[in-house]
């Protein structure tokens, strides 16, 4: 890795949309959801990671929350996709890691959620795992992070301040050609005369021509294909199917920045709601819920929001991230991807 001074996008003075950012501009800015990375870097190849999100600090099993999945293009892999379509929730963390370690996050899940207490009857769960491919900076063949170093991640997880840039999931991903990774941003908004907050996480590792708040970047190579994962959270009360609607909406975010959404594209939004009169509690479950929802008449706010949330999010990952040495699992070679030049955008 080479370490540099490197900074977010308002502190450039690059400000995305119009509604406030929350105190941290961040995901955890929604009360309850904590983040938590592992970062694997070793010798000259290994540049990979994980980074686990979770919508509340209890047993998500039991406390389930309302969540809905987005697919713009599907060239991915998003396990616990079919429930979540079928359920409209959530009921375990998420983690984002590298392409073929999808199958070892799943059984970190599960570890981590049949250990706990309460679930010591549990016999089928639904772990839910993003990725993108990171192989151009890591030898993906290699079976990191290990379940163990997944688990690591998902015990990391707290609120606060979350790290951005080259670690956890982000650390070998690669956006415009660019060094990629993971970002986050947040806005707060007036919803039907309280505040909402909506945050969004990303794993940036897609191509396009990039545009930095309508500024065209001209890099030495643009990428087309490649993915990106979206995760948002939110305090309003939203259905899952309005849940949906907020995920989609993320993909105005990404096709803000120059998104080319190509054929070999992986494009996915996940959106959940931490509000506590939504969530999906065993008694709730038994029973005749009547849960409070925002209309369909007054969410438009939430829409426009997440846009901006995920525009800057990508920002983020990228400002942040710092040139990384690795190397091309596919080519056998050494790989350097450089990161986007501050000074550039300063000028801008």
């Amino acid at each position: 890795m080479t370490y540099e001074s490197r900074a977010r996008l308002r502190s450039l003075g690059i400000s995305v949309g119009h509604y406030p950012v929350g105190m941290l501009n961040a995901i955890t800015d929604v009360a309850g959801v904590s983040v938590g990375h592992v970062t694997c870097i070793e010798g000259d190849r290994t540049r990979t990671g994980a980074t686990a999100i979770l919508p509340h600090a209890g047993n998500l099993f039991q406390d389930k929350v309302p969540a809905a999945l987005a697919v713009f293009n599907g060239f991915g892999k998003f396990a616990g996709s079919t429930q979540i379509a079928e359920l409209g929730e959530v009921e375990t963390p998420i983690l984002l890691t590298n392409t073929l370690g999808v199958g070892r996050a799943i059984e970190a899940i599960n570890r981590h959620t049949l250990a706990q207490a309460g679930n010591e009857r549990v016999v089928s769960l639904n772990a839910v795992v993003g990725e993108t491919n990171d192989a151009r900076l890591n030898d993906i063949r290699a079976a990191r992070p290990s379940v163990d170093e997944m688990l690591e991640a998902l015990a990391a997880a707290k609120g606060g301040t979350v790290e951005e840039g080259a670690i956890g999931a982000g650390t070998g991903t690669v956006a415009f050609g660019l060094k990629g990774g993971i970002g986050t941003s947040s806005r707060v908004v007036p919803v039907a005369g309280t505040s909402c907050t909506v945050g969004v996480l990303v794993q940036s590792n897609y191509g396009g021509k990039l545009s930095v708040a309508g500024w065209p970047y001209e890099a030495e190579g643009h990428d087309k294909d490649g993915s990106i994962v979206m995760i948002v959270a939110t305090d309003a009360p939203l259905c899952s199917r309005n849940l949906g609607r907020l995920a989609e909406r993320c993909f105005g975010g990404l096709a803000r920045t120059g998104a080319a959404l190509s054929n070999g594209s992986g494009d996915y939004a996940l959106a959940f709601s931490t509000a506590e009169d939504v969530r999906r509690t065993p008694e709730r479950r038994k029973a005749i819920a009547n849960y409070p929802a925002l209309s369909n008449d007054v969410v438009s706010p939430l829409f426009e929001a997440v846009i901006e949330a995920s525009e800057e999010a990508i920002f983020n990952s990228m400002t942040m991230a710092t040139t990384t040495h690795g190397y091309n699992a596919g080519t056998g070679k050494p790989s350097t991807i450089h990161a986007i030049s501050l000074d550039a955008l300063k000028r801008r």
